[in-house]
């Protein structure tokens, strides 16, 4: 499956930033060992059910010291038998893009 995720305590610190709560649940991200893609508004994570969900977990408890609300939104791709997808789904749009006889 490909999950994008975004999260965020309820309030930001007091700079106005969200910056920080966000590189903690980055950094679990990336110690997790799947497949992510982190963009300007959700962090895409790929892998299986299981295992990503447990990772938006950890991220959902790593918020904890930053209030005591957490908002998060997913989107999920849930496709049996295929890996590679956060990349392959991206290069076919981009094979049609670079291909001229499409509009």
């Amino acid at each position: 499956m490909l999950l994008a995720f975004s999260i965020a305590p309820s309030s930001p610190d007091d700079s106005g930033s969200y910056a920080e709560a966000v590189a903690a649940a980055l950094r679990i991200v990336r110690d997790s060992g799947l497949p992510h893609d982190l963009g300007s508004m959700f962090t895409t994570v790929e892998g299986e059910w299981d295992e990503v969900m447990a990772v938006v977990k950890q991220c959902v408890d790593a918020m904890e010291p930053y209030g005591d609300r957490v908002g998060l939104v997913m989107k999920a791709d849930i496709r049996a038998g295929r890996t590679g997808q956060m990349s392959a789904k991206v290069e076919r749009v981009r094979g049609l893009l670079d291909d001229p006889g499409t509009s």
